[in-house]
Order: structure tokens, then C-alpha cells, then sequence
């Protein structure tokens, strides 16, 4: 029997959730915990409504912080939202208030299955649940670059006119505007994917991954269904012990929450890829370090 709970019954959460419901995944049993329990009970009985036409059969309801005791996993999609003109950084502050309530209560149930953070500032954010839950860091998963990834496969596959599942490339760093695309590891199938672009190419392909969220928050409001997707990739990971690579947040040895290519399990993070950076993208990946450590030395 798999659970998930998750908490904040937002755009993102939802999009998970209809993401479970109508996408073949492992689960058994769903909870939602929101701070206003009638909209988490309104999302449980929309979401139930359909499970007739669902491909999977799940019980779904809403609860509260006790649920967590026995989850495999807890998703994090509370916060504040992003506010047009904002920074993913800009909501750090608020989201620490929150998150310490959050984590606390839900491992004062008992809780010792995963976290899987989809907040922002996300590396920030999957830092404080570490810090706030005390588990083992390889059992909290931020959604880091995932989303960042699969805007970047797309947005390859239609330059080359290549199916995106045989595009082999990543974004790394912070999961915001220091992140990096790691053109040198980038594969076609078994071909390099510099051969096949310029240099003003790959610079373009460079600021639509990086600006995507704020040109899609400023023309309808929010971010969902890609980070949606996102978490479900990663959850069947987890409960189907897939051993996938996905590039996530997750715990280095600097003390910090920052997104390489993980091996995925049933257990968490069973190891994080050793990639050979060249040295432009080794400067790059030093700065998203410092970026998201100097944010956690200041404001956490």
C-alpha cells in the first residue's frame, strides 16, 4: 500500500494530484492538507469525481497533519506564490515561517518516509526541511532543475526535430537564474549536441529555459502542469524503485541543497552523479554554490 500526502492544495498541488489520478502511478492512497481544509475537502471530492474515467483506482480525502505518520511520501507545494517582478529568492522569508510550522507538525506525526519539496526558492526551501525535519537528506528531494530539464529536452527536440526522450541533457545549479546548461556532457542519442548548434543557438536556448517561468507567470499567473509532471516522474521513481536519473535537489558535501543528476529509489537519493564539467561549467556551478549558500547564511 503506497500513501502520499501532500500539503498546499494550490496550482501546483492540483497539478500533481490530477497528474496521479490520470497518469498509470503506484499509489493507494491520497491525502490533502491545506490551511483551508473546505478547499482541501472541495479538491478531494473534484478529484474523486473522476476516478471512474481514471486509470488508477486511489482513495482520495482530506486530512490533516496526522495522515503523514504512515505516508511514503510528503509533497510540499505550500507557500507563497511568485509574484510577478519577484525572484524566486524574493520568497524566502515568508516561506521559512511556513515551512517551520509545516515540517514540525508533520514530523511531530510520526513521519519517517520522504519529502519531496516543489516550494520556492527551492533549493533554499528543500535546505530548511532538512534543517527542520533532522532526517536522513538523502530522504528530502527537492524538484530542483527537473522542470528546467524537460523545458530544455523540449525545447532541443523541436530545434532538431528529435524525440525529447532521446535527448541527454541537463541543467544544473540553483533551480533559478544562476542555473546552467551543461552543454559539454549533452547528448543526441550517442552525439554530441554542440555538433549540431551554434554557439548565438545555444545562447538562445539558454534564456528561454532560464526566463520560461517568469515569461509563463506574467501571461497567466502561476507555473503548474510542467512541475506537476515533474513530481509525479519523481514519485514513481520512488515508490517504483526505478533507480532513474532525474535531476534534482538534493544534499551535497558543503552542507547545501543544489540540483545534479541523482539516482532515484525507493529508499531517496541512492547516489548523485559524478559529471565531468568542463571548466566554464565548473565556474558556473560554483556560483549557483555560492548563490544559494550566501541566501541560506542570510536569511535562514
Amino acid at each position: 500500500m503506497s500513501k502520499i500526502v501532500i500539503i498546499g492544495c494550490g496550482n501546483v498541488g492540483m497539478s500533481y494530484a490530477y497528474s496521479l489520478i490520470n497518469q498509470k502511478c503506484n499509489v493507494d492512497e491520497l491525502v490533502l492538507i491545506d490551511k483551508n481544509k473546505e478547499k482541501a475537502e472541495g479538491e478531494a471530492m473534484d478529484l474523486n469525481h473522476s476516478l471512474p474515467y481514471s486509470p488508477n483506482t486511489i482513495n482520495i480525502k482530506a486530512g490533516d497533519y496526522k495522515d503523514c505518520s504512515n505516508a511514503d511520501i510528503v509533497v510540499l507545494s505550500a507557500g507563497a506564490n511568485q509574484e510577478v517582478g519577484e525572484t524566486r529568492l524574493d520568497l524566502i522569508h515568508k516561506n521559512d515561517i511556513i515551512f517551520k510550522s509545516i515540517v514540525t507538525s508533520v514530523m511531530e506525526s510520526g513521519f519517517n518516509g520522504i519529502f519531496l519539496v516543489a516550494t520556492n526558492p527551492l533549493d533554499a526551501m528543500s535546505y530548511i526541511t532538512y534543517k527542520y525535519s533532522g532526517i536522513n537528506p538523502n530522504k528530502v528531494i527537492g524538484t530542483g532543475t527537473s522542470l528546467d530539464t524537460a523545458r530544455l529536452r523540449y525545447m532541443l527536440s523541436k530545434k532538431l526535430n528529435i524525440s525529447p526522450k532521446n535527448v541527454h541533457a541537463y541543467v544544473m545549479g540553483e533551480h533559478g537564474d544562476s542555473e546552467f546548461i551543461a552543454w559539454s556532457t549533452a547528448l543526441i542519442g550517442t552525439i554530441n549536441i554542440s555538433d549540431k548548434l551554434t554557439l548565438e543557438e545555444k545562447k538562445e536556448i539558454e534564456i528561454h529555459v532560464r526566463d520560461s517561468a517568469y515569461d509563463i507567470i506574467k501571461k497567466k499567473g502561476n507555473t503548474s502542469y510542467g512541475i506537476g509532471t515533474c513530481l509525479l516522474t519523481i514519485t514513481n521513481a520512488i515508490l517504483n524503485d526505478e533507480n532513474a536519473i532525474i535531476t534534482v535537489s538534493a544534499y551535497d558535501e558543503e552542507g547545501l541543497y543544489i540540483s545534479i543528476p541523482c539516482v532515484i529509489n525507493r529508499n531517496g537519493i541512492k547516489e548523485k552523479l559524478d559529471i565531468n564539467l568542463n571548466n566554464d561549467e565548473e565556474v558556473l556551478f560554483e556560483k549557483s554554490k555560492k548563490i544559494i549558500k550566501e541566501v541560506i547564511d542570510n536569511s535562514i
